[in-house]
């Protein structure tokens, strides 16, 4: 991979949707999935992955990290420059878990009594 790697963990949803909220904003980063894992820090952890070139990467991650803190936890990040092209297929993991819980469907209206 000729970009960069980016992760936030976070302690919380909101925190993390906070996070990848300032990333987006602060630069052309491209939101490639997430994970949650329960028992960060005694909670819920949820981490963002995001990809593009390295100085984006480095500059979004950054803006995030503080936006994070502001209304929670953030517990690490680290920015990957370059990874190697084995991490490909982690990336290919976060798309998956990401393409999965966009097909959830939604719950059916109820219908009415029909008598």
């Amino acid at each position: 991979m000729d970009k960069a790697l980016g992760l936030i963990e976070a302690q919380g949803l909101t925190t993390a949707v906070t996070a990848l909220d300032a990333a987006s904003k602060a630069a052309d980063i491209v939101f490639i999935g997430v994970e949650k894992v329960i028992g960060v820090e005694k909670g819920v952890g949820v981490t963002i992955n995001i990809a593009g070139e390295v100085a984006a990467v480095k500059a979004a991650i950054e803006a995030g990290v503080i936006a994070g803190n502001r209304v929670g936890r953030v517990v690490s990040s680290h920015v990957i420059p370059r990874p190697h092209d084995e991490i490909d297929k982690l990336i290919e993991k976060f798309a998956n878990n990401l393409k999965k819980e966009e097909k959830i469907p939604a719950k059916p209206a109820e219908e009415g009594n029909k008598e």
